[in-house]
């Protein structure tokens, strides 16, 4: 069950600046998701795709396993499809089967991803590809103020609701025959999805999501 990590990287972050390289906890941002990745039991190296000179120099010199691939000018920019960046990897390396996680993060375990990886390939006759979801048991309105999975007049509690379920952008596992047969995407024709908790997968996109973030990744150093 080998697989290979892709974890994209640029150097320009507009919301949170350099967040990729920002002290988070003492260290820079990437590192807490790198470290897991290579902690997993199944992950063989980890291929990080980026413009920073800053990455590909401390990637390369702090950690084993790993495979710097120079984002192309053409794919670089605030604008620009993840699904092109991972195919633009795939191009370049060889293997079947990935894992594609961002350094926004920093809360994922390992054993969850070993986990989530033991289900891709354990369900791989019935399923092409597997992404991660965090459940939603809550009243959920259009923009139109109309209900969207429940009838308000009936007030059911919100555990007794049917569950929704978001895509959290942690993780996406697929193969390359996956990606190509959906047209180059990284969720495949027959996705399962897999629900994580709402702590590790918090994703960092706002300033006040760092501060969560940190806050969190603190408790867990400390216990």
């Amino acid at each position: 069950m080998k697989i290979t990590a892709l974890l994209p990287m640029k150097a320009h972050s507009e919301r949170v600046p350099n967040k990729n390289i920002k002290n988070f906890c003492e260290k820079p941002l990437y590192h807490a998701i790198l470290s897991t990745l290579l902690q997993s039991n199944y992950i063989d190296k980890v291929v990080i795709n980026t413009d920073s000179d800053i990455i590909k120099e401390e990637a390369l010199k702090k950690f084993e396993r790993i495979v710097i691939i120079d984002r192309p000018k053409d794919l670089q920019g605030d604008f620009i499809s993840m699904n092109n960046i991972i195919a633009c990897d795939l191009s370049k390396i060889e293997g079947e089967h990935f894992l594609q996680t961002h350094s926004t993060n920093p809360l994922l375990k390992s054993n969850t991803i070993d986990l989530a990886i033991e289900t891709y390939f354990n369900n791989s006759k019935q399923f092409d590809s597997l992404f991660s979801v965090t459940k939603l048991q809550t009243r959920l309105y259009w923009k139109d103020g109309s209900p969207v999975n429940h009838n308000p007049s009936e007030l059911l509690r919100t555990q007794d609701l049917s569950p929704m379920y978001e895509e959290n952008s942690n993780f996406y596992i697929f193969s390359k025959n996956s990606f190509v047969a959906a047209g180059k995407s990284r969720i495949g024709l027959k996705p399962q999805m897999f629900a994580i908790s709402k702590l590790e997968a918090v994703d960092i996109d706002e300033p006040e999501d760092w501060e969560i973030a940190e806050s969190l990744y603190r408790r867990q150093l400390n216990k």
